[in-house]
């Protein structure tokens, strides 16, 4: 059974960064793509970034592209997101997640329903 376990999350300051780290243990290799999804109070659960396993192949939600960069280790069974550039519209709690199977991302959309692993997520807290 594939766990992620999320860290890195914390405080900073508009214009600041952040690296979250998301490492996974388990029976990996059925894995076709993992990503980040994050969640603000109030607010429904969206997709940031996904990255297909073995072609590396990345994809971004709009409000985070050119400020964020969705990576994985060699070994693939660590998840990174580096944050730049980070706006109070940033905070939110993050979550990692996998996929075994179906799209993750297909008509410029994320298909959360098709991630079924879920990390337990780190807060990101981004003041003005």
């Amino acid at each position: 059974q594939v766990q992620l376990v999320e860290s890195g999350g914390g405080s900073v300051q508009a214009g600041g960064s952040l690296r979250l780290s998301c490492a996974a243990s388990g029976v990996t290799s059925r894995r076709v793509c993992w990503g980040w999804f994050r969640q603000a109070p109030g607010k429904e659960r969206e997709g940031v970034a996904t990255i297909y396993t073995d072609t590396g192949t990345t994809y971004y939600d709009a409000s985070v592209q050119g400020r964020f960069t969705i990576s994985q280790d060699s070994a693939k069974t660590t998840l990174h997101l580096q944050m730049n550039s980070l706006k109070p519209e940033d905070t939110a709690l993050y979550y990692c997640a996998s996929s075994s199977g179906g799209f993750c991302y297909t008509g410029r959309s994320f298909r959360a329903n098709n991630f079924n692993v879920w990390g337990q997520g780190t807060q990101v807290t981004v003041s003005s």
